[in-house]
C-alpha cells in the first residue's frame, strides 16, 4: 500500500458500489439527493462519497470514488469501541473498570483528559474517545482492546482495506519521523509538536502507522454492526449505538429529529488535511447509512466549510425519504 495507490481515485459504476449491501438497487436515487451533491466531487482530486438506502421506499445507493482508499482519521475509532464493548459482553473487563489516564498514554488532540491524571470509568474513556473524538481515551481503549484484536474484528467485517495504527501517539511519532514501531513518548510527542522533530516529517498516508479506509467500507460497516452482527448480546448493540449517538460530527450533517450514529475524523499534517465522516440515519424501518470522506493539500477553512456544507445537504434531502 503506497501513496500513490492510496490516492487512486478513479470513478464507478453505480453497479461496483452495490457491494456495501450485497444487494441490487430497485430504485435511482432522489434526484434531490444527486442535485445535493453536484459539485462536491471538485473540492479535491482526493474525495468519495456513499449513500445508502434501504426502507419502505426500496433500495438504492450513489457514490462517487467509493473504493477510493484515503485517511479517514478518528472514523476509525468505530472498531475500537466495537471490539471493547466485545471484550465486555465476554467478561473480560467491564465498563465500569477503573482505567489510568496519565503520560503513558496521553495523547495529543485530547480535549478531554489532557490535563486530567488519575482513573476513570471504561464507559467514560469510550463516550470521550467517540462523543470528543479524545485521543488520550482512544489510546487507553485500543491498548486494552489490542490492536490486533481489532484488525481481527475488521477483517471479520470483511473490510480489506481498511487499517489502523498501533495507537495514536505511535501514528503522531512515526509522521513526526521517528523510526517505525518507536513511541516517542508524551515528552516526545510534546516536543515534536513544538517543532523538535526526531527526522523529516512523514505523509500521513503511509503503510505503517495510519489510519485509512474507503467509503464503501464504512457503509458496508455501519449496515452490519448497526443490525447487531458483530455483538453477542442485544445490549451490547444498545450500548454500541447509545455512544456512537454521541458524537459530535452527527449533530453537525445529520437534520435535525433525525436519529444518527457515526463518526468523524480529521488531520492537519504538513500541509495535508482530511474531514471524512461515516455512519448511518434511522427513521423508522428506513435507514441512510452514508460516508463522506475528503482527502486534500492546500487551503483549509474554505474547503472544510464547503465539504460540511455538502454532507449536510445530501442527508437533509436524503431523510426526505423518510416522509416522502
Amino acid at each position: 500500500m503506497n501513496r500513490r495507490s492510496l490516492l487512486t481515485t478513479a470513478a464507478l459504476a453505480s453497479a461496483s458500489i452495490l457491494s456495501a449491501r450485497g444487494a441490487v438497487a430497485d430504485t435511482a436515487p432522489p434526484a434531490a439527493v444527486e442535485e445535493a451533491l453536484k459539485g462536491y466531487g471538485d473540492l479535491s482530486p482526493t474525495v468519495s462519497y456513499l449513500l445508502d438506502y434501504s426502507g419502505p421506499r426500496g433500495q438504492w445507493q450513489t457514490g462517487f470514488n467509493a473504493h477510493a482508499v484515503q485517511f479517514v482519521g478518528s472514523a476509525i475509532k468505530t472498531f475500537i469501541l466495537a471490539q471493547t464493548l466485545r471484550d465486555a459482553e465476554q467478561d473480560k473487563l467491564s465498563e465500569n473498570d477503573q482505567w489510568a489516564v496519565d503520560d503513558a498514554v496521553r495523547s495529543l488532540s485530547s480535549p478531554v483528559f489532557f490535563n486530567l491524571t488519575g482513573t476513570t470509568t471504561a464507559r467514560s474513556v469510550l463516550e470521550a474517545m467517540i462523543a470528543h473524538s479524545d485521543n488520550t481515551a482512544t489510546d487507553i481503549a485500543l491498548a486494552k482492546a489490542k490492536p490486533d484484536r481489532v484488525r481481527a474484528l475488521v477483517a471479520e467485517a470483511g473490510l480489506t482495506q481498511t487499517h489502523l495504527a498501533e495507537s495514536t501517539r505511535r501514528m503522531f511519532s512515526y509522521l513526526a519521523g521517528a523510526p517505525a514501531g518507536v513511541d516517542l513518548g508524551w515528552a516526545g510527542v510534546e516536543k515534536a509538536e513544538s517543532g523538535t522533530m526526531p527526522g523529516p516529517p512523514r505523509a500521513a498516508l503511509n503503510d505503517r502507522e495510519t489510519m485509512v479506509s474507503t467509503s464503501e467500507e464504512m457503509v458496508r460497516w455501519y449496515r452490519q454492526a448497526l443490525t447487531g452482527k458483530f455483538f453477542a448480546k442485544p445490549e451490547t448493540l444498545a450500548e454500541f449505538k447509545r455512544i456512537q449517538a454521541m458524537a459530535d460530527a452527527i449533530p453537525l450533517i445529520v437534520p435535525a429529529n433525525v436519529l444518527g450514529f457515526g463518526k468523524g475524523g480529521s488531520i492537519d499534517w504538513d500541509g495535508f488535511h482530511c474531514i471524512a465522516v461515516a455512519g448511518q440515519m434511522v427513521s423508522g424501518s428506513a435507514t441512510v447509512t452514508f460516508s463522506f470522506i475528503l482527502n486534500w493539500t492546500g487551503d483549509n477553512k474554505t474547503i472544510i466549510g464547503n465539504g460540511v456544507s455538502y454532507m449536510k445537504k445530501a442527508l437533509a434531502a436524503a431523510a426526505g425519504e423518510f416522509t416522502a
